[in-house]
């Protein structure tokens, strides 16, 4: 056996302590819960979206959503990386002078694990299982109902999948060498939403 698999002379297991990052087993399972029912409804309301769109569409429009599901596939392919290597310190000093969206980057990195679930998984799953159907669903446009593989199935299959495992490795790229720049920016257009709004909210109440 090789020395560097030996076990211990005292023959002590080796334990390790269970990680506190997680959170607790109940928030968990509440987390694990609210994430498949959010997956369901934003899977399906897409879903009925762009069988709509592409119901009555020409086919470059219809190749236009599919490069538009791959491109926010990317996009919060990049989110959910950012914020996994991104640095949490640099972001105090940002808000002890209020810099605009400094304290939203601090919730996005010590809430990273389920951001990254959300923008990797959640959204990266369901634009990928859509794209996948208008992809057939242009297919069946082009071909008809063919059973033997043409040559119209294999260049948009291969192409929506080249497009989607390419944009992410780049993406991914980009995302690890530009962290603390990339989940600021997400974290300034959170500020700004919010902010909207709750004006919005807060100027129909008084209206009332």
């Amino acid at each position: 056996m090789d020395g560097n698999y030996k076990h211990p002379v005292d023959e002590k297991k080796v334990r390790f302590k269970r990680s506190t990052v997680a959170g607790s087993k109940r928030n968990n399972v509440i987390w694990i819960l609210t994430v498949t029912a959010v997956s369901f409804i934003i899977s399906a309301i897409l879903t009925i979206v762009s069988s709509n769109v592409l119901e009555d569409a020409a086919i470059f429009v219809s190749f236009l959503v599919i490069f538009l599901i791959i491109l926010i596939n990317i996009i919060f392919d990049i989110i959910g990386t950012a914020v996994t290597a991104a640095d949490e310190t640099p972001f105090h000093a940002m808000a002890s002078r209020k810099l605009y969206g400094a304290k939203q980057s601090i919730r996005l990195i010590r809430n990273a694990d389920k951001v990254s679930n959300v923008c990797n998984d959640v959204v990266g799953d369901i634009c990928g299982i859509i794209s996948g159907a208008a992809g057939a669903y242009i297919i069946f446009r082009i071909i008809g109902r063919h059973e033997s593989i043409s040559w119209a199935e294999l260049a948009i299959t291969g192409m929506i999948t080249a497009l989607t495992v390419g944009g992410k490795a780049f993406g991914k790229t980009i995302a690890i060498r530009n962290s603390n720049y990339i989940i600021y920016k997400v974290s300034v257009i959170i500020k700004f939403v919010t902010d909207k709004f709750f004006f919005i909210i807060r100027k129909r109440k008084s209206k009332k």
